[in-house]
């Protein structure tokens, strides 16, 4: 053990993240109870130095938000409006095509494709959709629809689940991103989304999507409502599911913002501090022993915590985004675009090793060779 960490509160849990030992419920919730936040950095640093080195990857990727108009209306949430709202939109599938018309020799590799649950919007626009962007960009992975929205299209239509994908992919879906998980306590998901899909719901239908060779994102939503043991039975429910079929590609936790939100203004709801951003990262990684990746997502915690979160356990900063809407509508103030060589000097100047990557963690550029920026 690390001597610096010997008289740690901690130290027990230390000794069994050092030896490869799979953590329980209870260390779980001691992990995020604890102030020692530099034994929590560096067990989840030793973790991370196992499964990928030095390695911290990004992707080239766009996002399409293609509709804010949304039965749901989830308190959690600043995005969605009524049909009626002054600020609604929907994008027509011409429109959809024109965001994606001067990428074709970007480099990129993903679209990540998300929306509002839209009564007018058959489902015939989404798989017309997926298969004009398929056409344009055949060699970019679709990453699109969450878990909410395939059970919404299952509704609509009457198909099952499983039908729904199949038919998605038909189309060119390639993978899920992890939207709408939030927390899967009942209790939490009645006082933040309770149009929302169950917990239980949300992991069926990963399982599905898993059963039919597709590889997905996981997530959570923290900083709301959830207690300390809500969050770690979260991870637990994503561990378990993993251990399953080995479906989820990377974990990533969203920080909850609360402004334009009907939670806005609840007694003690804030934004979430560095502190605590870099904990759930930290202990994300060492709950989630079976997920190859933990992702940080700069547009929820900055670009410089987002560096810091590197020694935290993370390895992956998501991408360059392009006209991310859903956080900045809840007052995020983070840009919505970074260029390929702005996500290079961010993690070399971190002590990493830039790695661009596809959906799948293939590496489509490293860049050891180089010095300094590119």
């Amino acid at each position: 053990m690390n001597e610096l960490f010997a008289s740690s509160e901690l130290k027990d849990i230390i000794a069994k993240v050092e030896a490869e030992e799979r953590l329980s419920f209870e260390d779980g919730v001691r992990l995020f109870r604890s102030h020692d936040l530099l034994a929590v950095g560096y067990m989840a640093n030793l973790v991370r130095r196992r499964k990928n080195g030095d390695a911290a990857y990004f992707i080239s990727n766009r996002h399409i938000n293609y509709t804010n108009i949304c039965v749901n209306r989830c308190k959690l949430c600043a995005f969605g409006v009524d049909k009626d709202s002054p600020e609604a939109y929907m994008l027509d599938l011409d429109e959809v095509e024109n965001k994606i018309s001067d990428l074709r020799q970007s480099g990129l590799s993903e679209i990540h494709i998300v929306g509002g649950l839209n009564p007018d919007l058959p489902f015939a626009y989404f798989l017309e959709m997926l298969s004009r962007i398929k056409r344009a960009l055949p060699a970019v992975t679709l990453q699109a629809f969450t878990a909410v929205e395939i059970d919404y299209f299952a509704q609509v239509t009457g198909l099952g689940v499983r039908q729904v994908l199949q038919a998605l992919q038909q189309a060119g879906l390639g993978s899920l991103p992890g939207g709408g998980a939030e927390i899967f306590s009942e209790r939490v998901r009645g006082q933040i989304c309770a149009k929302k899909v169950s917990g239980k719901r949300w992991l069926e239908i990963m399982e599905t999507a898993h059963s039919l060779g597709m590889r997905t994102n996981a997530t959570m939503l923290y900083g709301h409502v959830e207690t300390v043991e809500e969050r770690v039975a979260h991870l637990l429910s994503l561990r378990e599911l993993q251990d399953r079929t080995g479906g989820f590609l990377t974990f990533a936790p969203f920080a909850f913002h609360p402004k334009n939100t009907a939670l806005e203004t609840q007694v003690g709801m804030k934004l979430t501090t560095g502190f605590e951003d870099l904990k759930v990262l930290a202990i994300a990684r060492l709950l989630l022993d079976n997920f190859d990746h933990i992702k940080a997502f700069w547009i929820q915690i900055g670009l410089k915590l987002a560096q810091v979160s590197l020694s935290f356990g993370v390895d992956d900063l998501d991408g360059t985004v392009i006209e991310e809407q859903i956080t900045h509508a809840a007052g995020a103030e983070t840009g919505n675009a970074l260029t390929r060589e702005q996500l290079v000097n961010l993690i070399r100047t971190a002590g990493f090793k830039p790695r661009q990557r596809d959906t799948l963690y293939n590496i489509v550029e490293n860049f050891d060779a180089a010095m300094g920026t590119i």
